[in-house]
């Protein structure tokens, strides 16, 4: 039997249950650090904001206006199942990418690159990681990245908002350009001969670039090549390999130890 209208508008499209976004342009975030920092973000539109009452509590007067209030099951049908939502969530549109351009020159800071990081969760951490340790951006492969919706700003708290992200075409390619613009990449390996650490003091500065690959998979020969250098993270024998925001978080830190713009109390060993 057909539904009725009540129960069709009890039950969203599967589209919407999902969570998908209509578009790529568009999605969901959940969760309340993400939703503040989306709202606070003046480069994110909003599109449609949904909040419980007591969640309506930690938004601004002018987007507690345009909100609308739900129970928490209302919310919950609006995203993936897996979604821990802690009453917000927020449907925006797409932040726009920064050129490479803006951000080549090997006085702009820190950058990291993901090679083919697929992973929302990991790819939110490296976010979160990227903004505790002053990096100035993070570099996606435009066909080899998750969307910026969804559980990436949910594991990223927020991040993502703040730190700006490029996308671009090719990794190699890409990481030469940014040789050329005077900057020092190092892709990390597990098989590398270097040192992180002595790498990174041996090369310290603000036009680090820090290259990481997948999981298992680890950086593509080509990407590798186009490095300046390969190291890996120095572990005791207990351990084979580190979960790759793990490892971003510790070559993230041991860049940051360099760079004075980020830690004024630094010094190059």
């Amino acid at each position: 039997m057909a539904p009725t209208r009540r129960n069709s508008e009890k039950r969203p499209p599967a589209a919407r249950r999902a969570g998908r976004p209509a578009s790529v342009h568009e999605g969901w975030i959940w969760g309340r650090h993400a939703v503040l920092a989306a709202l606070a973000n003046p480069r994110r539109k909003a599109l449609s904001l949904h909040v419980t009452r007591n969640a309506a509590a930690d938004l601004s007067d002018t987007d507690r206006a345009k909100a609308e209030i739900a129970q928490p099951g209302a919310i919950s049908a609006l995203l993936p199942d897996s979604a821990v939502h802690q009453g917000f969530a927020l449907k925006a549109a797409a932040l726009d990418p920064e050129p490479l351009a803006a951000v080549q020159d090997a006085t702009h800071g820190l950058l990291v690159v993901l090679d083919q990081i697929t992973d929302p969760q990991n790819v939110g951490a490296v976010f979160r990681s990227a903004a505790a340790f002053g990096a100035r951006a993070v570099i996606l492969q435009d066909r080899k990245a998750p969307p910026l919706f969804g559980a990436v700003c949910k594991a990223a708290v927020g991040c993502v908002e703040t730190v700006p992200h490029v996308k671009v075409t090719n990794i190699a390619d890409t990481i030469s350009g940014l040789r050329e613009a005077g900057r020092y990449a190092i892709g990390l390996a597990g098989e590398a001969e270097a040192a992180l650490d002595d790498e990174i003091a041996a090369n310290a500065g603000p036009g680090l670039v820090i290259v990481l690959g997948a999981e298992g998979a680890g950086l593509r020969p080509r990407v590798a090549d186009h490095c300046d250098a390969l190291a890996r993270i120095p572990m005791g024998p207990k351990a084979e390999s580190l979960n790759v925001a793990a490892a971003a978080a510790i070559a993230l830190y041991e860049a940051s130890r360099f760079d004075k713009r980020i830690n004024p109390r630094s010094d190059a060993r």
